[in-house]
C-alpha cells in the first residue's frame, strides 16, 4: 500500500497569498477566496487510434459522481461541453475539425482565466487542448506554455516516421511544429509549444525515428527507469521548474497508459512496469489552486477495455485530487 507518509511528499502550502508546488513559489489570484471556475470539455473521439471505442471515456467519466463530490467540496466547476468529431473522408479531416473546435473552446476558457479540464478520447485530442491554450496566452502579449507530459510513449512520429499512421501517436510532434500542416497550423500559429518547456515523464515504449526528433530539438524525456532512480517526486520537480521557465504558465497532459496496467487496463495501449497513480495524485494535490497552471488533460480511457472499473477509479480519484 502507497500511502502520503511513506512517500514523505511534502504538500502544497500556502503561506501569505502564495502557494508552494515542487520548491517553487507561485502567488495566487488577488481573488482567491473565491474558487477558480473550471470548466470540462469532453472529447468524444477516438479517430487517431486503432480502437475507437475510447470515444465513449468522456460519457463514462461523466456519469460518475465526479462533477457532484467537486461541487460539494467547493469547486466552482462545470461540464462546458462534449465535442463529436464531424464525419468525413479521412481520420485526418475528423481529427482536424474537432480540434480545431476544441482549440476555439480551450481558447476561449483560458482567455477568460478559466481552469480548462479536457477529457478524451484518444491522444490526438491533445492537438486542439494545447493549440488553444498556446493561442490564449499570445493574446496576453506574446510566450508560449509549457507542458508536462505525461506517458508511456513519445507520441512524436510525423506521418514520415509512424509505421501506423495514427494520428493519437503524433500530437506532441505537431504541437512542436512537425507534421501535419492541417494539424501543425491550426489557431494560424507554429509551434505551440518550445521544446525548451516540455518534459516527458514516465516514456518506456517508442520508436528510435520519435526519439531522435526530441533529442534533436532538446526535449527533456524522464524515462522509466530514471522515475526508478531518482523517484517521482524529484522527476515531477524538475519536469515542472522545465515547464515554468520562462512561459506564461503550464499545462499537464496524462495519458493514461503512463500507469501501471495493473492499475489502469481501460487503455488502448497498455505497457508494463508503468507509474503509480497514487504516488502522482499525492504529488499534484490540489494543484488546481496554482493560476499559473492553464490547462489539465487526461486521454485514452477506453471504458470497454476497463477491468472491475478500475481505470474509471483511478481517473476520479486523480480528479478529485488536482481539483479539489
Amino acid at each position: 500500500m502507497i500511502c502520503e507518509k511513506s512517500l514523505n511528499i511534502p504538500q502544497p502550502t500556502n503561506c501569505h497569498g502564495r502557494i508552494q508546488f515542487f520548491g517553487f513559489i507561485t502567488r495566487l489570484d488577488a481573488s482567491h477566496k473565491t474558487p477558480r471556475p473550471i470548466q470540462i470539455l469532453g472529447v468524444a473521439s477516438g479517430m487517431g487510434a486503432p480502437d475507437t471505442c475510447c470515444a465513449d471515456g468522456p460519457a463514462a467519466i461523466r456519469a460518475t459522481d465526479l462533477l457532484d463530490t467537486l461541487l460539494k467540496n467547493g469547486a466552482n466547476i462545470r461540464w462546458r461541453d462534449t465535442l463529436l468529431p464531424t464525419p468525413s473522408d479521412t481520420p485526418l479531416a475528423d481529427i482536424t475539425d474537432v480540434c480545431s473546435r476544441l482549440a476555439a473552446q480551450v481558447r476561449a476558457l483560458v482567455s477568460e482565466h478559466g481552469l480548462a479540464v479536457v477529457l478524451g478520447g484518444d491522444h490526438s485530442c491533445a492537438i486542439g487542448t494545447w493549440s488553444g491554450v498556446s493561442s490564449a496566452v499570445r493574446t496576453w502579449g506574446g510566450g508560449t506554455p509549457g507542458l508536462v507530459w505525461i506517458d508511456a510513449h513519445m507520441d512524436s512520429h510525423t506521418p514520415e516516421t509512424s509505421l501506423s499512421g495514427r494520428i493519437h501517436g503524433m500530437p506532441l510532434a505537431v504541437l512542436l511544429g512537425h507534421g501535419a500542416p492541417e494539424l501543425v497550423d491550426l489557431e494560424g500559429f507554429s509551434p505551440k509549444l518550445l521544446p525548451e518547456n516540455v518534459a516527458l515523464v514516465g516514456v518506456r515504449s517508442y520508436e528510435r525515428a520519435e526519439a531522435d526528433l526530441l533529442e534533436r530539438i532538446g526535449v527533456k524525456v524522464f524515462f522509466m527507469d530514471e522515475v526508478h532512480r531518482r523517484g517521482m517526486r524529484a522527476v515531477m520537480h524538475e519536469a515542472l521548474l522545465i515547464a515554468n521557465r520562462n512561459t506564461q504558465g503550464y499545462g499537464i497532459s496524462i495519458d493514461l497508459d503512463a500507469f501501471s496496467p495493473r492499475e489502469s487496463p481501460g487503455v488502448g495501449s497498455p505497457i508494463p512496469d508503468g507509474l503509480h497513480h497514487l504516488e502522482l495524485d499525492l504529488l499534484l494535490k490540489g494543484i488546481a489552486r496554482d493560476p499559473r497552471l492553464l490547462a489539465i488533460e487526461l486521454a485514452e480511457f477506453n471504458p470497454h477495455r476497463d477491468v472491475h472499473g478500475k481505470t474509471l477509479a483511478l481517473i476520479r480519484q486523480m480528479l478529485l485530487s488536482m481539483l479539489s
